[in-house]
């Protein structure tokens, strides 16, 4: 699996590696990240939460998608990674009949499934962050779009832009080709729901993208977030997963206090930070700060 990894990173994103920190301290809880700004923001949230008690953190951000840190964190490259219910699930069952709407009975199937791995699932947040099949304002007054459903008669007409994994995820373009008939006449691989998506599609390279449900762009009003008129995507909260020895070594003060940020943390709150991210360019570890300031989570 270290190999896989390895190679994994060599052909893209690169693979993590213990911080200089974690070297220092062999009993830092490293956490890592996927790479997209979000979930750098989160790993943030939970790591400035255990460093304001005295729990030694390293940080391993932006690493890579859920195929190099899923193995990375079973094999302790990492410790806790900030996770998505649904996403989470399909990655690890990729042939379970049905995606899970609700996001108890997801929390507990994900419990079981990883407590083979030696990992734990902490509380869930009420925050959650789907994929989300967003068009620019003409494109959906043009072809009269308001549903992904309505996207059918056209879709051969126009370029689709999301992650480059999008083709082999079954809540991206394999999801909306089976539960929604959709054949795109091209895919173009770009980021993971971020600033090169979005500008492919204001500048027309593009005509549906995959952003996120949470993308403090989609308030601005130049961009059309479709509904999901047939429930493709799961039940998504935010979740963090750790390493059952780092639980152990910690304990409640570990736990509480991740569980106590996941708690008070709100779609609504999130995508208010992705906004402060990625429109104001605040720098993720000042907004993480700041809300944890604001929610009292202090030393």
């Amino acid at each position: 699996m270290v190999v896989l990894v390895v190679a994994a990173a060599g052909c893209g994103p690169r693979g993590p590696e213990r911080s200089p920190e974690a070297a220092v301290r062999p009993d830092a809880v490293t956490v890592g990240s996927f790479n997209f700004p979000e979930s750098g923001l989160l790993a943030e949230l939970y790591a400035q939460a255990m460093e304001n008690v005295g729990v030694p953190v390293a940080r391993q951000l932006h690493v890579g998608p859920r195929e190099i840190m899923g193995p990375a964190l079973e094999q302790g490259l990492v410790d806790l990674v900030p996770e998505y219910l649904g996403s989470a699930l399909a990655y690890l069952e990729p042939d379970a009949a049905e995606p899970s709407l609700d996001a108890a009975s997801a929390r507990q199937r994900l419990s079981d499934v990883l407590a083979e791995r030696e990992l734990v699932v902490l509380s869930l947040a009420p925050a959650e962050n789907q994929n989300g099949v967003v068009v620019r304002r003409d494109t959906a007054e043009r072809f009269g779009l308001r549903s992904i459903s309505d996207l059918a008669p056209v879709a051969g007409e126009l370029v689709f832009g999301g992650p480059p994994e999008c083709r082999e995820r079954p809540y991206c373009l394999i999801g909306l080709r089976n539960v929604y008939g959709l054949d795109f006449e091209r895919f173009v691989p770009l980021d993971s729901g971020g600033r090169g998506t979005r500008a492919a599609l204001s500048g027309g390279e593009i005509d549906v993208g995959l952003l996120f449900t949470t993308d403090g762009h989609l308030a601005a009003g130049d961009l059309v977030l479709l509904a999901d008129d047939r429930s493709l995507q799961p039940a998504e909260n935010v979740v963090p997963v750790a390493r059952r020895q780092m639980v152990e070594r910690y304990g409640a003060t570990l736990v509480e206090r991740l569980d106590r940020v996941s708690a008070q943390l709100t779609t609504a709150e999130l995508s208010d930070l992705n906004r402060q991210m990625t429109i104001e360019e605040q720098d993720a570890a000042v907004v993480a700060a700041r809300w944890l300031a604001e929610h009292g989570f202090g030393g």
